[in-house]
Parts: C-alpha cells; structure tokens; sequence
C-alpha cells in the first residue's frame, strides 16, 4: 500500500509498506511514478517505516528514482531493510537514514563527560554515550565508530559501539555493551580500587596505546593540532614566544604512534579486572607527548584556578589527580631517571598551557574577570617554561 502526502516544507513524501518483490515492483514503481509526476515537488522523501523488505527489483527502482529527481533521500529505515541498502552500496551513492529506536537517560546514573557529549549507563549491560551537537551527531558518531573500529584492530581494548539510537526525541546516541564495566573515577569514588591501582592500570594501558603504529591517513596529526594552539594564540604572547614556540613544534618528527587524546580515569573502564579505553573521537597520532598533554590539561590545568573543579568532574580531590599525574608518568617511564620524566612533563605542561590560554581566547572567556585571571596565569607558566624548554622531542 502506498500513501503520500506534500508540504511546502518537507516537499512530496511517499509511504511506503509491506515489501518489494518481483511480483509487486511493477505496479508499486508505476504508482510512485505517477504521484511523483503529478505531483509537483523539489524534493522528494521516501519513507520507508512501514517497509519490511526490498529486493533487488526495489533497488533498482529507487535507482531509476534517484537519477530522475532534484533532491531525494530515504528516511525510517529499518535495520534489515537498511543492512540491504548498505550491502549493496546504496549508502554510498544515496542519502538513506535508518530508522533509530528512542532511549531515555531519564534517571540514569552519568558516567562520564566529554567535549562532544555525555555517557550515561541504561542498564547493567549498556552504556550509552550522548551527542548534544545537532545536526553533526550522527557523523561524529560514524567518525568514533571507525576510530574505535582502527584501534580494536590494532590490539588497543576498546568499546564498540554496536547501535545507534535517539535520545529523548532530540538527540542522537551511541550504545555499548560492557557488561559490569566501571569506570576508574567511579571505582575510585566508591573505594574499590586505590589510587596506586588507578594509576598502574591507567600506564599499564597508556604503554599499550602508544605501542601502535597507525598508518590510516585520515587520522589526525596531534602535531597539526598542537600548531593551531600556538597559532590561536599569537596576540597574547611576545612575539619572540610566539617565534619559539612554532620553532619547537616544527622540530618535533611526525610520527604515527596512537594517541587518544583525551586519556584519564573516566574514560579507562575495568571489566573483569581488564582495561577498555572509551571516548575514541579524539584520537590522534604523533609523540606521545601530545598525550600528556591532554593529561595535565585533564589531572591539573582544569582545576588549577579552582581546585574544588577536580571534585566537581572526577569526584576525587586535587591531591589525589596531583597524584595520579605525577606517578603515571613515573610508571609510564620506569626504566627513566627522576630528571627525564622531569623534563618530559616540563615539555608537557608547556604546551598545555598554551592549548589552555587558546581554550580562553576561543571560548571568549578571556574577555571574563575570571577569565582575564586565568590568561594572565597561563602566560606567566609558558614564558617560564620557555625559558627552561630547548626542544619538545622526547
């Protein structure tokens, strides 16, 4: 059965039911025809809700219909249906979105919380992490997805997401299966482990993702990325800092070892006393200083300015991400003397402040009473660590 319908703001819709064989494509593509010729449209929309299979008969009249209109897409999908399409290549070459089953995170414990979203845990089993940034969720999602996908790959533990759903009617989300998975902040909170243990697990799986080459080249370069931190900043330092600085980063190789750039307990869950790495879009290759990077920035410049900010986000005072900072790194580099690891981190915290005082400027909360504060405060650590800083290889 067909219906259809049209709108000044969406154009034509046809509905389509049932399924798609041999025996009844004929009749269904000489009635969408029909409607669509004497229908007068820009675009027009597919919808396939009610859809419960499609052969290749189907397919190949979607194709004639995609060829003779100005603007299609096929929307409501459902997951058998959408496998179909995909196996076919038809998401290649058409716009055709799934159909997504709705969850709500009303109740649900918050887990964790990133720059593109929060990961909340639905049931004993699941995870799900949501994306409040529009229209760009569901490529954020398919990014992660294949990030993840690379490191499972390469021998990095990682979650996987294995569906993607609508949050509340407005958001989109992705879901993992870890089955009693904590995180290491959330273990740490409630006295399960200590922060000696969080922090051997935390260099134990640090050695491992650093251990993996990548030679995708559609990751990032972590170098590029640490370039237009001293690039946004350019105005608010002496130019002979701002000179340095670029001089430093150009000198440091590219190097495709694997980053995760934003590695801390609440992204490192334990399973069964096993480590998986979660939160993949920030992935990243290049030194693993980059990484530390996103370390001090996390454990110490976060609450630098407030020191109660590292309750606020990990539930666990400053003292102890202080902790966590410093024996990680000495974990990482055991095999190192007290003033390499030193050194590494004087590097580390260099440029962390420079990506802090680029947060301030982009954000505009330089423009703030707080903010003007916190700037002045970054400055002053990156002209005394330039002063210190001859090289940012490691």
């Amino acid at each position: 059965m067909i219906k259809h319908e049209f709108t000044e703001d969406t154009g034509l819709t046809i509905y389509l039911s049932g399924h798609i064989d041999t025996a009844n494509a004929p009749e269904i593509e000489k009635e969408i025809l029909n409607i669509s010729s004497s229908t007068p449209h820009d675009t027009l929309i597919i919808d396939m809700a009610d859809l419960t299979y499609i052969s290749s008969v189907g397919l190949r009249i979607m194709l004639k219909l995609k060829k003779s209109e100005k603007d299609m897409k096929i929307v409501n999908v459902s997951s058998e249906v959408y496998e179909i399409f995909d196996m076919t290549g038809f998401t290649e070459i058409m716009q055709i979105e799934k159909a997504y089953r709705n969850l709500s995170v009303d109740g649900c414990e918050k887990i964790g919380e990133g720059a593109n979203g929060k990961v909340y845990r639905i049931n004993k089993d699941t995870i799900l992490k949501v994306y409040e940034n529009g229209a760009s969720s569901l490529e954020d999602i398919k990014r992660e997805r294949e990030l993840a996908r690379a490191a499972f790959v390469l021998g990095v533990p990682t979650a996987i997401s294995y569906d993607v759903v609508k949050v509340d009617g407005k958001y989109f989300g992705s879901v993992f299966e870890l089955i009693d998975a904590k995180s290491l902040a959330n273990l740490l909170v409630s006295g399960e482990i200590s922060l000696e243990k969080a922090a051997e697990v935390s260099a134990d799986l640090l050695k491992i993702i650093h251990s993996k080459e990548i030679t995708n080249d559609t990751i990032p370069s972590a170098k590029n990325n640490a370039k237009e931190w001293i690039t946004y900043i350019k105005y608010y330092i002496p130019d002979n800092e701002y000179a340095k600085l670029l001089s430093l980063i150009d000198e440091v190789p590219e190097c495709k070892n694997m980053i995760h750039g934003d590695y801390h307990i609440k992204n490192i869950m334990l399973q069964d006393n096993e480590s998986i790495l979660i939160d993949m879009d920030t992935m990243s290759t290049g030194s693993p200083l980059f990484e530390f990077v996103s370390m001090y920035y996390t454990y110490m410049l976060s609450s630098e300015y407030n020191h109660d900010d590292a309750i606020n986000f990990f539930g666990i005072p400053r003292s102890s991400t202080e902790y966590l900072w410093n024996t990680i790194m000495k974990l990482y580099y055991s095999d190192k003397s007290d003033e390499y690891v030193e050194s590494v981190k004087e590097k580390a915290m260099l440029l962390t402040y420079v990506r802090g005082l680029r947060r301030l400027i982009r954000t505009g909360k330089v423009q703030t009473e707080k903010g003007k504060e916190e700037a002045e405060l970054f400055k002053s650590h990156i002209t005394q660590l330039l002063s210190k800083v001859d090289t940012l290889i490691i």
